[in-house]
């Protein structure tokens, strides 16, 4: 799986980031977060002088996504080393619009080569979107998420994982999940038409059920393809 690039694209909510991870463990693949690796970039605080992190950080916290030419040249510059140093990849929601897209798939093909990339859409309906964003939270040590509709306490103090304190996002409120959604639709789903046209067959996967299960399904796929 070394030569493997797999892309995850679905709603806010849909599980993209869960599902990267689970991939990523059983098949030895490096999970490239990319809204949490650009989270981290305008929210440090060593680069809050900087003027176009903070261009980008209020993007960001108001739920718009970010200037293309910037996400594209960061994501491009660490999927390059990922490759360099012998990784598949699986990417969770990225690229974002059809700008990054059109800059970033070519170079994908030149590292991964193109029969060895896999695109799955996770489906999830708007209000099932909302109604896990609202309720997550984060663990502000290990980066754990909370799936609290499974979780015993209705006020979760602690990470299961490492014991350290939840966090919510600032962008899981409702009016930027709503803003988000839109972008979603307006900005990423565009792609959708520039992948097929490049050959790509997208595998769309339903994402209501528990996460286990939606595993199990991406995993059929991924061992008999």
């Amino acid at each position: 799986m070394k030569k493997t690039a797999i892309i995850f694209y679905g709603p806010p909510g849909s599980g993209k980031g869960t599902q990267a991870n689970l991939l990523a463990k059983k098949f030895d693949l490096i999970h490239f977060d990319t809204g949490k690796f650009l989270e981290n970039i305008v929210h440090d605080p060593a680069r809050q002088k900087e003027k176009i992190v903070q261009r980008e950080r209020a993007l960001f916290d108001a739920g718009i996504l970010l200037t293309p030419k910037f996400v594209l040249r960061e994501v491009a510059k660490a999927t390059k080393r990922i490759e360099k140093a012998g990784f598949g990849v699986i990417f969770s929601g990225s690229p974002r619009t059809m700008s990054e897209a059109e800059g970033f798939i070519p170079t994908l093909e030149r590292h991964y080569g193109k029969e060895n990339i896999f695109v799955f859409e996770l489906c999830l309906p708007a209000h099932g979107s909302t109604e896990r964003n609202s309720k997550r939270l984060v663990c502000s040590i290990c980066g754990y998420t909370l799936l609290s509709k499974y979780y015993p306490s209705a006020r979760p103090k602690y990470c299961p994982v490492c014991a350290g304190p939840f966090y919510k996002r600032t962008l899981d409120n409702a009016d930027v999940i709503a803003v988000r959604l839109k972008e979603y639709r307006e900005r990423t789903e565009p792609i959708f038409g520039f992948l097929k046209k490049r050959g790509y067959h997208i595998r769309v996967v339903d994402a209501t059920p528990a996460p286990y299960k939606v595993f199990l399904k991406l995993n059929d796929y991924i061992e008999n393809a």
